[in-house]
């Protein structure tokens, strides 16, 4: 059995066992393979064994290597999981079909008139700096409700809340805030959960695991 083929199974009943601990179907979890860095030839096996959602950090890296691999298969879903740059919203509307990372007005008015442009409503997660780091992108969360506020005026499709919570602590009290935060926000959708903590992400809720070493393998 190849090995991208034997990775994905691998992920995948372990996304199953840990939604089945939550009383929850595996079907509600959306598997993100992350793409970043890698080059087309080692997205290719992922794809034929069956994984069609894939995550990008950059917009440049994106626009470099989907269109080809999409042309070739009509049935990818692509995620920009990296931080946007405003004057990027342009780009990143044509490009991807969600959207983690707004997380300031500036963009929620940029992404507002990249749509209204494009004539295309890309879906949106909202990033909260979960664990209150200077260094990481996402809003605070005391500045949540009103970025949520200005993302509903502009008209902006949400689904949730996104995090990455700190480095080398453990993450599930960052996850049960992520999704207290999201319930108390009206939000259903909880983009959380990399290659180390998917399965602790799963048991608590969520909808969206961004994996990428545990699917590609060391860099």
């Amino acid at each position: 059995m190849d090995q991208p083929a034997t990775r994905l199974n691998e992920i995948l009943d372990r996304i199953a066992a840990a939604a089945k601990v939550a009383r929850r179907k595996a079907d509600d979890v959306t598997l993100i393979a992350i793409s970043k860095t890698h080059p087309a030839q080692r997205i290719v096996p992922l794809i034929e064994a069956g994984q069609h959602v894939f995550g990008e950090n950059r917009v440049q890296e994106a626009a470099e290597k989907w269109p080809a691999l999409r042309e070739a298969d009509q049935g990818i879903d692509l995620h920009l999981v990296g931080q946007l740059q405003s004057n990027k919203a342009e780009d990143a509307v044509h490009l991807f079909d969600c959207i983690h990372s707004l997380d300031r007005s500036s963009l929620v008015s940029a992404l507002a008139r990249a749509m209204d442009k494009a004539g295309r409503q890309v879906p949106c997660f909202i990033q909260v700096n979960i664990g209150a780091e200077e260094q990481k992108g996402g809003c605070a969360i005391a500045d949540l409700p009103a970025l949520l506020d200005e993302a509903r005026v502009a008209e902006l499709p949400l689904l949730g809340l996104m995090c990455v919570p700190p480095a080398a602590i453990e993450p599930a009290p960052f996850f049960a805030l992520l999704g207290k935060l999201a319930d108390d926000n009206g939000l259903a959708g909880l983009s959380m959960g990399m290659s180390d903590d998917f399965e602790t992400a799963v048991l608590l809720g969520a909808t969206h695991v961004r994996v990428g070493s545990a699917l590609f393998g060391a860099r």
